[in-house]
């Protein structure tokens, strides 16, 4: 499963749709987003777009692609592929079709203040949620870099070059510690209906340091979280489903006991003390020993995993009693107006900067085993994302630049030789867009160190 970003028939809309925007708006410039599902957010840098411009922008777009308007391919020079339309050069990260008649079919969907460019439903549209919560937590993000003044990828490498990096570090660090304590916060109101805290998230979103660091905050307002790992309730290894090519399906719902998880929920919630599973990987069976558990009137059910978001887990349970936080690791800094960097590029990093230092996976492999962690990510995360009561941005605006040495040496690794090199040379592309920076002074309980290491919240050892 190739990434979305790299489809050339995606770029070539993009192409398209930088210049009707140029076209139709003179001086304006746009603005590539963030990604949503199956398409990406866009918008005016300057000023906000109408329903009625939205669709002015649909209808000249898709008579660009009808007409097959002339593409000339240019050059790739620093970094970027330099592509011709007309009088309109374009530079982009990730090359394009020069034939704008098979450009991959869109629409473009009215979005405040901007439009969704949306690659899934096309003829569908009515069948688009539009993403709100996501939406929200990116603009959060977006309203507090403006206050900094900080944009691009370029003002967080002259921050860099200034010699206050300790400055961005703890301003970043202190704006997630805020968030998180505001979560803490807004569960502890609720503390009489809320009884199971449920967080997921993406592969390398840093659930683990964000439940670590939530638990604290519920502590602080009083409040005991009490772990549940849904890793336990795992059925016996040849109860597990298969796939269609006979491998295990460990990231399949039905992986899970359910019965068992939900009628232990349930007991738990009514006071009850249950005798909770414990599983051995090894064997891939569960231990005849179990753990007793019980919740008191101040003490909290959490529960992370990545399907903690899925109705189908707690069916019974009532909503009211449920609060859920999804984790997206939305990478807030494009490396210009009209190329951002996308968010799976930055999670891939995270994932084999962290394979490689601690569990010995080489960066081969864990490219390797990607597409299948793409396609769970798929099945089971992001469309359960606008059903969380909160969305927590785990990114951070300097980790490009504190992960590149890491990334770079694990990159290295990967021999001219690989069915990976092309992989390898286009994340080394990216890497180089940001200034290396001194990572001694990134905090031990940063979500970042869950990847480079130095956390206090795992033994490394």
């Amino acid at each position: 499963m190739l990434e979305t970003h790299l489809f050339k028939e995606r770029q070539t809309v993009k192409l398209g749709l930088i210049k009707t925007v140029q076209d139709l708006f003179p001086g304006e410039t746009l603005k590539t987003a963030y990604s949503i599902k199956d398409g990406v957010f866009c918008r005016l840098d300057k000023s906000a777009l109408s329903e009625r411009e939205v669709r002015k922008i649909g209808v000249c777009l898709r008579e660009w692609v009808k007409n097959d308007e002339p593409i000339e391919f240019l050059c790739r020079k620093d970094g970027y592929y330099h592509y011709r339309m007309g009088e309109t050069v374009v530079k982009v990260l990730y090359p394009a079709d020069t034939h704008a008649s098979r450009a991959e079919p869109f629409s473009v969907l009215p979005f405040f203040p901007g439009f969704i460019v949306d690659f899934a439903a096309s003829g569908e549209e009515k069948n688009l949620l539009l993403p709100e919560r996501l939406s929200s937590a990116y603009d959060k993000t977006q309203k507090w870099l403006s206050n900094i003044g900080i944009e691009l990828v370029p003002d967080v490498n002259a921050y860099i070059e200034s010699g206050r990096s300790l400055e961005l570090i703890s301003i970043a660090e202190a704006l997630q510690e805020k968030e998180i304590s505001d979560i803490a916060d807004t569960i502890l109101k609720e503390r009489r209906s809320v009884r199971v805290v449920l967080i997921t998230g993406p592969s390398s979103s840093g659930k683990t340091t964000f439940a670590q660091r939530l638990s604290a905050q519920l502590r602080v307002n009083g409040l005991r979280p009490i772990p549940l790992s849904l890793d336990n309730y795992f059925l016996n290894r040849n109860m597990t489903p298969r796939r269609k090519d006979g491998s295990y399906d460990f990231e399949s719902l039905h992986a899970l006991d359910l019965k068992l998880l939900q009628r232990q929920v349930t007991e738990l919630i009514g006071g009850e003390t249950v005798e909770t599973p414990l599983f051995d990987f090894v064997t891939g069976t569960r231990m005849e020993k179990t753990r007793p558990l019980s919740m008191g009137p101040s003490e909290i059910l959490l529960i992370e995993g990545i399907h903690a978001l899925n109705p189908e887990l707690l069916p019974a349970i009532g909503r009211y009693n449920l609060f859920k936080i999804y984790l997206g690791s939305l990478f807030e800094l494009n490396v210009d107006l009209m190329n951002r960097v996308p968010t799976t590029e930055v999670r891939l990093l995270r994932r084999m900067v962290r394979s490689v230092r601690y569990r010995g996976t080489s960066p081969e492999e864990t490219i390797r085993q990607w597409d299948a962690v793409r396609a769970g990510e798929r099945k089971s995360i992001f469309r359960f994302a606008e059903e969380s009561d909160v969305v927590f941005n785990s990114s951070l605006l300097y980790e490009m630049h504190a992960l590149r040495p890491f990334a770079e040496d694990s990159l290295k690794q990967i021999p001219d030789d690989s069915p990976f090199r092309d992989t390898r040379d286009r994340l080394m592309n990216l890497l180089d867009f940001f200034q290396n920076m001194d990572c001694s002074k990134i905090p031990f309980n940063s979500i970042l160190r869950e990847f480079i290491g130095g956390s206090i919240y795992f033994d490394e050892e």
